[in-house]
Order: structure tokens, then C-alpha cells, then sequence
């Protein structure tokens, strides 16, 4: 069944919001100055311990993200601007002590994205009590940073997705029958590091922007605004798809949106 005008409005948001710029564009077209050159001011081994930092803070962060939210409240309109703040509390927090704060300011700005990201599934239909959700909750970090063979707008987001299909598909089915108590399972282990690996991306453009030593307090805040904002927005666009293949088929919605 075709989709209605409705839902073809809905679709053009999502694909809005998954093909905005990078986060590293939005912060050298707001910041005036190329994000290269915070790149240049991060400490040898910099790679490893963002790595490091991602890994953990996914780990942790779904869990807590979801124990803080009310998931009786399906498709009522999700709270972003509450998020923002939050999220830019611990970004002055971080920038006020610079890039050694990233190990503990990161696990909480990912803990409150998540949140934001739960909070924007359930806004779309999705029931956050089951692994799968849960999944697609976490799954959107990814959807944030891309893979340098994520070259086109049709390879983008559609890629991104089908590359963890089988990753998503297997974690899946072990929460099914173990529940989130075994986080060692390989399962969950090749997940998270799948996720890690495109989620370290941004997580890099953004110590590149609070390495700059004009950014302080006040550009941690807005760096972490912009970092969440971007994640919102991928949240948006993926759940907006899932809840019209929920309706329509995979198939017929990527149809429709590689036709916009």
C-alpha cells in the first residue's frame, strides 16, 4: 500500500533530518574556523582513549537512560529541549576542565542522548520494553558518523543500517532469551563495538572543537547542544522510518524515500 501524503510529509522530515551535515560541518560553519585545526591539538594515542570512551559509555548508558523514563506514555510528544539543557550542563561541566574531563563528562552526555533517543522512539511507537527497541535505541550512535565508505546520500543512511542488520538481528535474539543481565556475550560485545567504531567519530569532532582553547565552559555547552541536536535528528529521521515499515514494509518506504 502506498504511503498517504501524510506520511510522505513525514518521510521528507526524516530524510531532512538523516542527511543533515555533519556534526563536524555544523560546528566549522557555526564556529567560523575548520574543526581541522582542533584535530591538531589532541594528544597522541587521542584515537584509543575516545575509543575507550565510547565503548564504556554505551555500555553503560541504555540502562540508565531508560530507568529515568516513563514508558507509559506512547506517541506523546518527546521532551528535546529538556535533553539539550542537560546535555549542556555537562558540557560547561567538561569544558570548564578540558579534555581530561572527556572520560567522565562522556558517559553522561551519552547516558542523557540516549535518553533523549528512547524518549523520541516511544514519541513514534516504539515499545521500549522490548530488546529490539532497545536496540534500535542504541543503534542510532551510529547512524551519526559515518563510514568512509558512506559516500552518497543513498549509501548513507540505507548502508549504515544493512551493515548492522546481521549484528542487531543476533543481539536481538540473545536478550530474547537472556535478557540484558549477560552483557559479555559476544553478541552484545560485537554490537557495541560495531557501534563504537562510527560513534567515536563524533565523539572525535567534538574534542577537536573543546580542544580549541578559546571554547572554555561556554563552548563546551554549545558543542554538546549541537552534538545532541545532531543525534536528536538522527533519532527523528530513523524512528519516523520505523514506525512507517512498521505500516508499509521496509521495501515500499525505502522505495519512497530514494525516490525524494
Amino acid at each position: 500500500m502506498a504511503l498517504s501524503s501524510a506520511e510522505l510529509q513525514d518521510l521528507i522530515l526524516a530524510r531532512r533530518c538523516l542527511e543533515n551535515p555533519s556534526l563536524a560541518a555544523r560546528i566549522s560553519n557555526i564556529v567560523g574556523s575548520p574543526i581541522e585545526k582542533g584535530f591538531e591539538m589532541l594528544p597522541e594515542k587521542w584515537h584509543q582513549v575516545v575509543n575507550d570512551a565510547t565503548r564504556k559509555s554505551i555500555e553503560a548508558g541504555l540502562d540508565v537512560a531508560l530507568w529515568t523514563m516513563d514508558q507509559n506514555r506512547p506517541e506523546t510528544r518527546s521532551s528535546n529541549w529538556w535533553h539539550k539543557l542537560a546535555v549542556g550542563t555537562s558540557g560547561a561541566a567538561g569544558g570548564a576542565f578540558g579534555l581530561a574531563a572527556l572520560a567522565i563528562e562522556l558517559p553522561v552526555s551519552t547516558t542523557i542522548m540516549l535518553r533523549s533517543i528512547a524518549d523520541i522512539a516511544r514519541s513514534e511507537g516504539e515499545n521500549l520494553a522490548t530488546p529490539e527497541a532497545r536496540l534500535q535505541c542504541m543503534q542510532v550512535l551510529a547512524l551519526g558518523g559515518r563510514a568512509t565508505n558512506d559516500d552518497a546520500a543513498e549509501t548513507g543512511y540505507f548502508a549504515a543500517r544493512a551493515a548492522m542488520a546481521r549484528a542487531v538481528s543476533d543481539a536481538a535474539a540473545h536478550l530474547a532469551k537472556k535478557g540484558f543481565a549477560d552483557k559479555g556475550a559476544p553478541a552484545l560485545i560485537r554490537l557495541i563495538a560495531q557501534i563504537a567504531s562510527r560513534f567515536s567519530i563524533v565523539v572525535s569532532e567534538k574534542a577537536a572543537a573543546q580542544a580549541v582553547p578559546v571554547v572554555g565552559a561556554f563552548g563546551g555547552a554549545f558543542i554538546n547542544t549541537l552534538f545532541i541536536d545532531h543525534f536528536q535528528d538522527m533519532g527523528k529521521g530513523h524512528f519516523i522510518i520505523r514506525r512507517l515499515e512498521r505500516l508499509h514494509g521496509p521495501e515500499e518506504v525505502r522505495r519512497a524515500y530514494l525516490q525524494l
